[in-house]
């Protein structure tokens, strides 16, 4: 089985990711993360993204795809994986297909979360952080016990930049430019399956289920 998950930030994939991976035992691969590790392990892949990356400049695809690739045929891939946060672009998407052809390997759903903007904004806006300890809340989902103060170390609480309703519509409207094409591209190919993201976590998770089962 053999995943790409696609949703704003805030739609809450990656809790669906980490369900998907405890009930198929299949690895969750974000580039992220892939990145730092080959940088960190700085292996030939690793040293050319960092040249970019110490410059401010985004890493090349060819880059990126050929981290996948190498992750891709690590044993416990065998089973299939869960590709997190990739490809974001038409580009990488055809790059992808390619590397998977070479393998002999094909996707078999693309689940695109699906999550109304005004929600997105609301999940996103109610984070708040210790500006002590670091400790994490949530307004709505994860308040503190007095607002405005940590539980932990009777810190004050504040909302980061990122966090805020200007810089979120910003986020949102970069992800929906770059992954509307992307969105096209796997529903002509029969490989899209769009989930509803409003609702309790499980009811979700049994969506994302039905839609490859």
């Amino acid at each position: 089985m053999n995943l790409i998950l696609l949703g704003a930030p805030g739609s809450g994939k990656g809790t669906q990711a980490k369900f998907l991976v405890r009930k198929y035992s299949i690895p969750q691969i974000s580039t992220g993360d892939l990145l730092r590790e080959e940088v960190k392990a700085g292996t030939p892949l690793g040293r050319k993204a960092k040249e970019y990356m110490d410059k401010g400049l985004l890493v090349p695809d060819e880059v990126v795809v050929g981290m996948v690739e190498e992750r891709l045929k690590k044993e416990d891939c065998k089973g299939g994986f869960i590709l997190d946060g990739f490809p974001r672009t038409v580009a990488q998407a055809d790059a992808l297909g390619i590397t998977l052809n070479r393998m002999n390997k094909s996707l078999s759903k693309v689940i695109l979360v699906k999550v109304d903007e005004e929600e997105l904004v609301r999940r996103l806006t109610g984070r708040r952080v210790c500006e002590k300890c670091g400790a994490g809340y949530h307004v709505m989902f994860d308040p503190p016990k007095t607002e405005g103060i940590c539980d932990k170390c009777q810190g004050r609480l504040y909302q980061r930049d990122d966090d805020k309703e200007s810089t979120i519509r910003n986020r949102l409207k970069v992800y929906n430019e770059q992954t509307a094409p992307l969105i096209e591209y796997y529903r002509k190919k029969n490989l899209l399956a769009e989930i509803n993201g409003m609702g309790v976590i499980e009811e979700i998770f049994d969506r994302i289920r039905r839609a490859f089962e």
